[in-house]
C-alpha cells in the first residue's frame, strides 16, 4: 500500500518513516509541502493520504480537494495528523472528506491498526 504523508517537521516525518517501517506491504513517501505533495502524487499515485494541519504554503484542509483533482485520488482515503484536535477540529476534517483523525502526538498502535484495516479491506478475496 502507497502511503503519501505530507509533514514539513522532519523529526515527526523521520518517526512516521520508522514506524511504518515496521510493517510490511506499506511504502511511504513523505513530502514537506503542498507543492511537493501534487508533484509525488501525480507521478506516484498513493492509496492512503496522510496530511498535517498545517504546512508552510497551505493547511491539511485547503490540501486535499487539490490531492482530490489528481486523477486517481478522488476517492483514495485521507487522514488529518495534527496537534489541533478540539471538536471542532475534528468535525471540520470530516466535513472536508478526511477518512479519519490522528492526533499529535500519534498513537502508533492506532495508525498501524488502521492502515493495516485499509490493507485487509483491499485485499483480494
Amino acid at each position: 500500500m502507497r502511503v503519501l504523508y505530507v509533514e514539513d517537521n522532519r523529526i515527526n516525518a523521520l518517526l512516521f518513516e520508522e514506524m511504518l517501517s515496521t510493517r510490511s506491504g506499506l511504502e511511504l513517501r513523505v513530502a514537506e509541502d503542498g507543492g511537493e505533495a501534487l508533484r509525488i502524487a501525480a507521478e506516484w499515485p498513493p492509496e492512503v493520504l496522510v496530511l498535517d494541519g498545517y504546512l508552510p504554503d497551505i493547511t491539511g484542509l485547503e490540501l486535499l480537494p487539490q490531492l482530490r483533482a489528481v486523477p486517481g485520488l478522488a476517492g483514495v482515503p485521507a487522514f488529518m495528523c495534527s496537534a489541533d484536535s478540539s471538536p471542532q477540529d475534528l468535525q471540520n476534517a470530516q466535513d472536508a472528506g478526511f477518512y479519519g483523525y490522528w492526533p499529535k502526538p500519534v498513537d502508533i498502535a492506532r495508525i498501524l491498526a488502521d492502515l493495516t484495516a485499509l490493507q485487509n479491506a483491499s485485499a483480494p478475496r
